[in-house]
């Protein structure tokens, strides 16, 4: 397990909370493969009811770890990645996410598989994929052209256009946006302990029921994307990008076709 994955047990809630504070809570293979750990043993333990994923009060996450991800670039649907990615997708009980700060590229991709979301109001959230030379990745590519339409999903997926916690909420990517980190970790918290009290079938019965119609087309969706994304990951352009990142400076595209 990772020393940057921080776990508590409360009755049925099982809080995961990302705690890399010095890196903006910046994700490695390592937090991706004890995620995915986590989230598999939760499905099987029925003590489990609900999982709360977050971060601390100032940040959610500022998305993959640049130096790890150029040092061991993801090859395959089997990297820690995408066990993470497929661990969420099919993990049949409630998940609540608590954002706070940054939520940068899967910080908010993953946040479209989570059952109910609330945001900090300055939340940043931003899906820079062209940006840096790749490609969406975990199902945004379906999910954010139904959800807002073509022309705002372009700004956001084409363009890598952040937006606010406030805006997210307005858009339906998250439930409700809070005055503050403190009180969206409280407001989350709040809302996971309420699955404690329903019945655990009927709230699993009732979410397999709500994803069912477009879930083997999003997953093959989520396939061809994390095929495409590795590959890209190995582009002249991706790794411009992600140099330039990794410089401090602006990356140079004006070479390429």
């Amino acid at each position: 397990m990772s020393e940057h994955l921080h776990i508590e047990r409360d009755a049925g809630l099982l809080t995961l909370r990302m705690q890399r504070p010095d890196k903006k809570n910046a994700l490695t293979r390592a937090m991706y493969a004890g995620m995915a750990e986590v989230l598999d043993e939760a499905a099987r333990d029925a003590a489990v009811r609900v999982v709360l994923l977050s971060g601390d009060e100032h940040c959610f996450t500022s998305g993959n770890d640049v130096a790890d991800f150029l040092q061991a670039p993801p090859s395959g649907l089997n990297s820690e990645v995408f066990q993470f990615m497929r661990a969420l997708f099919d993990f049949p009980k409630p998940v609540v996410a608590a954002v706070a700060g940054p939520a940068v590229g899967i910080g908010t991709t993953l946040l479209l598989h989570c059952d109910l979301v609330y945001v900090s109001r300055d939340a940043q959230l931003k899906m820079p994929f062209v940006n840096l030379g790749l490609c969406p990745e975990y199902g945004s590519s379906l999910i954010l052209p139904r959800l807002l339409g073509h022309a705002r999903a372009a700004e956001l997926l084409l363009l890598g256009q952040s937006f606010s916690g406030e805006q997210a909420a307005a858009w339906g990517i998250a439930n409700q946006a809070l005055d503050d980190g403190p009180a969206t970790l409280a407001k989350a918290r709040a809302m996971a302990l309420r699955f404690l009290e329903l019945a655990p079938s009927a709230v699993a019965d009732s979410k397999r029921l709500m994803r069912a119609p477009d879930r083997e087309a999003l997953r093959r969706v989520i396939e061809e994307e994390g095929v495409l994304f590795s590959q890209r990951l190995r582009s002249p352009e991706a790794v411009e990008a992600l140099s330039a990142f990794m410089q401090r400076r602006k990356p140079d595209f004006s070479r390429f076709a």
